[in-house]
């Protein structure tokens, strides 16, 4: 049944703003979070101090470099290094750290450091933006989110800091401390171009390995998520006492490393030396699932190296990390629904547990969502610039898995493909299923069932 509301009959603004379509949920609080944060970072750069040169950054510069840092991607439309100064790298530090952690998390940490409540509304927000399956306890979550994200970038900067400092000098401690949040983070900016080599990422250091295990453990630490985090605190190494998220994340992520590195093993870098070339596969493997950054030149990589590395940007991080993507959760709902069906088993199972189907749902729905966007955006960048589609395949891939790695083409992209992209970096960050449970209101929810019949498939 329509419903019909005139406005005028309102009595006031508050009124009006308790409409359904008005009301702040908190998936719309998660989206008007990362949109005032993408806008302001975007306006502080176009201000002259943020550019090197006397020309500041155009709207349209800024804007993407704001979306792709606030999104943790790392595509680019200006070399970080050598068009922005260090106000602008600064800026984009800000960030990716905000992005990274989520501006609910630091609105929670305020109010508990000065003694405020912290509302309900809040919490909610917060427990969807972690993926939390319960509210209590956020919190606490939070102080650990903030205290294990200062430990790990510290690490990280620690273990980076003296091979930096060695070629850079003093420089090397902001180039440690840069890469390290942009690692754990996941955001794949770096600092390391110049105007003669540009968007070099960290290919100069292919073959050093405390920067390539530094980053590569900086990654996975981030993108592993923060309720594992919580769970491996609680629980140490006792694997029975696990919940069935934390093994199927673990478990999924190794599996996502090494299958893929021994790929990138057997059919490139065959000019590397042996450990070299462990090393450099290793790190494609990591660094392709929404890290971003890149110790080999990914142009000189096969097809098939290309697809795989496709795969994994689509795949992404695990629920509730810094990380973005489908999810490695929803990879394998969907291999053990497939595995299921094969075996004539009513239901997916792992790990000796039983998996409620609503989260199969969700995964054929966050799947399809994201394949529909990954393929409708390369075809609209093709036509629009004349690419090869395979080109704008890998593009389109690397922003909705916010990944950031890049066959060379983003920088030179025309407007409209620099919408496309941006659009599909903000889907990417706050997620598909956050996107429209915003834009739906209570009242388009039903819960009718109608009545059931069968459809032959396969």
């Amino acid at each position: 049944m329509q419903r019909y509301i005139n406005t005028q009959t309102l009595q006031s603004a508050e009124e009006y703003r308790r409409l359904p379509l008005f009301r702040l949920t908190t998936f719309r609080l998660i989206i008007l979070g990362f949109s005032s944060v993408i806008l302001t970072g975007a306006l502080l750069l176009t201000l002259p101090a943020a550019v090197r040169g006397d020309v500041p950054a155009s709207f349209s510069d800024a804007l993407f470099t704001s979306v792709s840092a606030v999104c943790v991607t790392g595509l680019v439309v200006r070399d970080t290094a050598s068009y922005w100064s260090p106000f602008g790298q600064a800026v984009i530090l800000t960030l990716i750290q905000i992005g990274g952690l989520g501006i609910v998390t630091y609105a929670i940490a305020a109010a508990h450091i000065t003694g405020r409540k912290i509302s309900l509304q809040r919490k909610c927000t917060m427990q969807e933006a972690v993926s939390a399956p319960h509210l209590g306890g956020i919190v606490p979550l939070t102080r650990l989110i903030l205290g294990g994200t200062l430990l790990a970038e510290g690490l990280g900067m620690a273990a980076m800091l003296p091979v930096f400092v060695s070629r850079h000098g003093l420089k090397g401690i902001w180039l440690a401390g840069f890469h390290s949040v942009s690692a754990f983070c996941n955001a794949g900016f770096d600092i390391l171009g110049t105007q003669s080599k540009p968007y070099v990422s960290l290919t100069g250091y292919a073959a050093d390995p405390v920067i390539n295990l530094a980053v590569m453990a900086l990654i996975v630490t981030g993108g592993i998520g923060f309720l594992t985090w919580e769970d491996l605190r609680r629980n140490g190494t006792d694997v029975q006492r696990w919940h069935l998220q934390t093994k199927v994340i673990l478990a999924s992520t190794a599996l996502l490393i090494l299958l893929p590195a021994a790929f990138f093993y057997l059919t490139d870098m065959r000019d590397l030396s042996s450990g070299e070339r462990v090393l450099s596969a290793l790190f494609q493997s990591v660094t392709a699932r929404t890290a971003g950054f890149n110790t080999a030149d990914l142009q000189h990589l096969q097809g098939s190296s290309r697809a795989v590395l496709i795969f994994l940007m689509l795949i992404g991080g695990s629920p509730g990390s810094t990380a973005g993507g489908m999810k490695t959760t929803t990879f394998v709902v969907l291999a053990a629904n497939m595995a299921a069906v094969f075996t004539h088993r009513e239901d997916a199972r792992l790990f000796g547990r039983r998996l409620d189907r609503s989260a199969v749902r969700k995964a054929s729905a966050i799947m399809w969502m994201y394949m529909i966007l990954f393929l409708t955006g390369a075809m609209v960048i093709s036509t629009a610039e004349q690419l090869p589609v395979v080109e704008c395949l890998f593009e389109t891939a690397s922003a909705i898995g916010t990944v950031g790695l890049s066959l060379g083409i983003t920088p030179g992209l025309g407007g409209l493909s620099r919408a496309v992209l941006m659009f599909l970096m903000f889907f990417g960050r706050v997620g598909g299923l956050t996107l429209f449970y915003a834009a739906l209101s209570p009242l388009d929810r039903v819960s009718a069932r109608l009545p059931k019949e069968n459809v032959t498939v396969g």
